[in-house]
């Protein structure tokens, strides 16, 4: 079976269960199988959305149960969450909306709004919302961008071994270094203990 098979047959499984886990690279990748024809981009948009969806609102029933315990923890983080609160209570709307197009806050977003005590009568629609835009944007980049990338993907094997290669040229810089800086440190002590 061939890579192409492989999409044909799980391909919409693979994005909703890779959008729940993952997401813009996921959706990206699907709108690239879009543009090649491996699947049809509305049901991309669709089985991305789902997993989008999905993963929102498991994260969001975590935050509801566990989330203001959890959020404890970040003693550091306190203000930026206390903040992350009065934005969700004034627009929850644009936060629930926004989340998922906001980096860093893909995990810890719904957490916080379920931790918010925002109703899920009001939090289910909006990430729905949210993730039909969010999944109609990046698969769309991804379809656009798949006269780009497709000829890319197709070497993918040929720039995975350069880049294995650049990254143990890499560590091995990194490691002659490190010891050549310790062999230094370390006979700079001999010579001022010598003394």
């Amino acid at each position: 079976m061939d890579i192409n098979s492989l999409i044909e047959h799980y391909g919409y499984a693979a994005l909703v269960v890779g959008s729940i886990a993952e997401g813009e690279t996921i959706t990206l990748l699907g709108g690239v199988a879009a543009h090649q024809g491996l699947l049809k981009f509305p049901l991309v948009i669709a089985a991305v959305a789902l997993g989008g969806m999905t993963g929102d609102q498991v994260l969001y029933f975590i935050g509801q149960r566990f989330g203001v315990s959890l959020l404890k923890r970040f003693t550091r983080h306190q203000k930026h969450i206390a903040r992350a609160r009065k934005m969700i209570n004034r627009h929850p709307w644009l936060f629930v909306i926004g989340v998922r197009f906001m980096y860093g806050f893909r995990i810890v977003g719904p957490v916080l709004i379920g931790a918010s005590r925002l109703p899920p009568g009001i939090f289910l629609p909006l990430n729905i919302l949210g993730a039909i835009l969010w999944a109609t944007l990046f698969s769309t980049l991804g379809y656009a961008g798949g006269e780009l990338i497709a000829p890319w993907l197709h070497s993918v094997d040929k720039h995975i071994k350069q880049l294995i290669w650049l990254a143990l040229a890499v560590a091995l810089v990194a490691a002659a270094r490190y010891w050549l800086k310790r062999r230094a440190r370390h006979n700079s002590k001999e010579n001022r203990s010598g003394r």
